[in-house]
């Protein structure tokens, strides 16, 4: 057994399902598996039902979370063509704005580039703007955010071009950060017939090797992972419509360890894409007493039917694992060990900047 004591790591890319999917998840089975994986905070996306995109489903998932989240959390509101002129009301009551400008689960997808522009121009320069965009829809965020001369994030990277092309914005200058979710650096569309395709479902698809080598050769162009935790029942993933997404948060340090062992990584670079960074680019505040204790070392089998999720499944299924996290301790107190959380429903902080100062 090798303990190492770690940061508390940080999501800044979850799915909890709540409002109007809870049968998937909500905000206790996520932040559950949240901490079941060495989370901390995670931030969830705003494409729920109905989609958060105002103040009345803000409230909703405020509300939601208030009651029963085990770790700390914050909540993305989403942009839309009704809100260009209420967004900015909002801001000090979520983490970042979130533009879907590619196909993905729900009703947000942005298809004017005039909206995306306005958007991106009533949003305060100074507060996190987080972009779904694909290949062509990247080339226009990243151009939206040079003509409004200020940051973007772009979610989820997955190919080559994209990698390559933020790597070009990076160097002339433009403010772009990035992530990569576990599942884009470790399966490829050599993986889907051994998954099966409902259960491959994910957006963005899961790419070519040739894309996930890209991935790891310009590891030092991502700034954050992120798990893009997106559970669906397996009901629903075999069914004729599966909708797209992997659970991820379970699996997302392990992996990382995996990388880590084989050389790819050291603990250095984990630490600042799965922790620093992430409360960087958020503005997200760091508490003392807060780290996770892993035993780098503890080989184990990947079983989706024991994971806090409720999903209850995995991609890596059956895979063999090494590096557990044994112990979560936020602020000083043991939240989560040897597998049984215990932290209370509820427990967790509100990262907002407006519940922020009620934190203090």
């Amino acid at each position: 057994m090798t303990v190492v004591r770690l940061p508390g790591l940080v999501d800044p890319h979850v799915h909890l399902r709540e409002p109007g999917a809870t049968h998937k998840e909500d905000f206790e089975s996520g932040t559950r598996a949240a901490l079941a994986g060495g989370f901390v905070a995670v931030c969830a996306m705003p494409n729920t039902t109905p989609p958060l995109i105002d103040a009345d489903a803000l409230t909703l998932a405020e509300d939601a979370a208030a009651l029963q989240a085990v770790c700390d959390y914050g909540i993305h509101l989403g942009g839309s063509a009704v809100n260009v002129a209420t967004c900015a009301s909002l801001a000090d009551r979520i983490i970042g704005l979130k533009l879907y400008l590619d196909a993905t689960f729900g009703t947000l997808k942005l298809d004017d580039i005039g909206v995306i522009r306005a958007l991106f121009a009533a949003w305060d320069r100074n507060r996190p703007i987080l972009c779904h965009a694909e290949d062509r829809s990247l080339a226009a965020v990243l151009l939206c955010a040079h003509l409004e001369d200020r940051s973007v994030h772009i979610c989820h990277v997955s190919r080559r071009s994209e990698i390559e092309l933020i790597r070009a914005a990076k160097a002339r200058g433009v403010a772009v950060t990035c992530e990569v979710a576990p599942h884009h650096l470790f399966l490829s569309t050599d993986d889907i017939p051994r998954l099966g395709a409902g259960r491959a479902e994910v957006r963005p698809r899961l790419a070519t090797p040739d894309d996930v080598a890209a991935l790891w050769a310009n590891m030092d162009v991502i700034d954050c992972i992120a798990t893009d935790h997106a559970p669906h029942l397996l009901s629903e993933k075999d069914s004729a419509t599966p909708p797209p997404g992997f659970p991820g948060l379970e699996t997302a340090l392990p992996l990382m360890l995996r990388a880590v062992h084989d050389g790819r990584l050291d603990l250095t670079d984990l630490i600042e894409r799965m922790a620093a960074a992430p409360r960087s680019i958020f503005d997200l505040p760091a508490f003392p007493d807060t780290y996770i204790d892993v035993d780098v070392d503890a080989d184990w089998t990947v079983r989706g039917d024991a994971m806090q999720t409720r999903a209850k499944w995995t991609p890596f299924e059956g895979w063999r694992l090494r590096g557990r996290v044994e112990r979560v301790v936020l602020r000083g107190k043991t939240i989560y060990e040897n597998g049984i959380v215990l932290a209370q429903p509820g427990s967790g902080l509100n990262l907002a900047p407006k519940y922020q100062k009620d934190n203090q």
